[in-house]
């Protein structure tokens, strides 16, 4: 397990635990990789709706301001390639969430990232990365959507 950064608590969250990616995870699984990352570039200036972990981790972060320090830090690992992160940072900034760190990875499991980043605890929708993420001795949840 990381090593963290120093008493911080670090977690590492998929963007699709983040945001609701519901309707280009569709693209993805009906018309393919090339057509999501289109979809994705397209749409980059679209602001992503929050996801079914995002109440959680806008309570974590407001810890920092609640105990005047950075005791908390939200890192993102997504299976995403870089050029289609640009519309979930695009939707950090817009909601306000202090998350500067984040590794895509370009449809690989995120999991191995976990030890560079120091993580704690790993939230992702992926049950396999989760799986893969406790086999390597991680923290880990699969977050359950509570939407239709």
């Amino acid at each position: 397990m990381g090593k963290g950064l120093g008493d911080k608590l670090v977690l590492a969250i998929s963007s699709r635990a983040l945001f609701d990616l519901r309707e280009s995870h569709r693209i993805y699984e009906s018309e393919g990789v090339e057509a999501y990352r289109q979809y994705q570039i397209d749409h980059e200036d679209e602001i992503l709706a929050p996801g079914d972990a995002f109440p959680l981790v806008e309570k974590l972060l407001s810890l920092n301001g609640n105990l005047g320090q950075a005791r908390v830090e939200v890192i993102l690992v997504s299976r995403n390639s870089a050029d289609t992160g640009l519309r979930i940072f695009n939707s950090i900034t817009h909601h306000g969430l202090g998350i500067s760190r984040a590794a895509f990875v370009g449809g690989r499991s995120p999991y191995p990232y976990l030890a560079a980043f120091g993580s704690h605890l790993f939230l992702s929708t992926h049950a396999e990365d989760v799986r893969g993420a406790l086999g390597a001795g991680f923290a880990a949840a699969t977050i359950l959507s509570g939407g239709p």
